[in-house]
């Protein structure tokens, strides 16, 4: 038998546009990988400047506090460090520049899975999906595959020492039929709370819109809270060996 005690903990990375969307999107599922022992990482790629409208806010000011409420969240689900790539918050674009910064964290960190939204999403049931959402997630798709496992792709890296990486495991936020549904019950109250440290952005109250989000993710699947996820499985778990005759 092996000792599990030498087994290299799973190690998850979500790319996400603004901060708070990590906490939206998948807080319960952060917080219950991290308390099973996962190593798990943000990358936040706006720096949230958009994120008022009152004109007498400082914008830099703004900056700062996203930042500090971001980690603050983070710390709440057991998230290991947060990485902000400091991009212009609603103006962003899936370019070269940033699919190779993106391209170079996953080969830095080596995860197993990566985890960011639809990029073809542009409509939800009562609003449209922000733009930035689909950038954030068209260049973490494409940085997953075919940049980050690819050697001849961003060659400059290999200089810096990054060798490729091939991402197991691709998780695509989504709700609704057809999804990956993760029992969030016993984190419920972890993703309120990380929630409530985005002070700026977002009033949970006592939680109760969020829990009900949670419950209809759940409902048809019998699950009181969840979080849902396509999944695609791009380097697929090797077969149990077979029982002896």
């Amino acid at each position: 038998m092996s000792d599990q005690s030498t087994t290299p903990p799973l190690v998850v990375l979500g790319i996400f546009a603004h901060p708070d969307d990590p906490e939206f999107s998948m807080g319960g599922t952060a917080a219950l990988w991290a308390s099973q022992g996962a190593a798990v990482y943000y990358c936040i790629i706006t720096n949230g400047r958009a994120g008022s409208n009152d004109p007498t806010q400082d914008l830099d000011e703004l900056v700062r506090i996203r930042e500090a409420e971001q980690r603050a969240a983070a710390q709440v689900c057991g998230v290991r460090d947060v990485f902000f790539l400091g991009y212009e918050d609603g103006t962003l674009e899936p370019t070269i520049a940033l699919r190779r910064e993106l391209t170079r964290l996953i080969r830095r960190l080596r995860p197993d899975r990566v985890v960011t939204g639809d990029p073809t999403a542009f409509f939800y049931e009562g609003y449209i999906n922000h733009a930035d959402h689909r950038a954030a997630a068209e260049a973490a798709v494409t940085a997953v595959f075919p940049s980050a496992p690819t050697r001849p792709i961003f060659p400059e890296l290999l200089a810096e020492g990054l060798e490729p990486h091939q991402v197991k495991q691709l998780y695509i936020t989504q709700l609704g039929e057809g999804a990956l549904i993760v029992d969030i019950g016993t984190t419920i109250e972890t993703k309120i709370e990380a929630l409530r440290q985005h002070r700026s952005q977002v009033d949970p109250g006592d939680g109760s819109w969020i829990r009900e989000w949670a419950a209809g993710t759940g409902r048809a699947a019998g699950i009181a809270y969840a979080e849902g996820f396509r999944v695609v499985t791009l380097v697929p778990e090797p077969a149990p060996p077979a029982e002896p005759a």
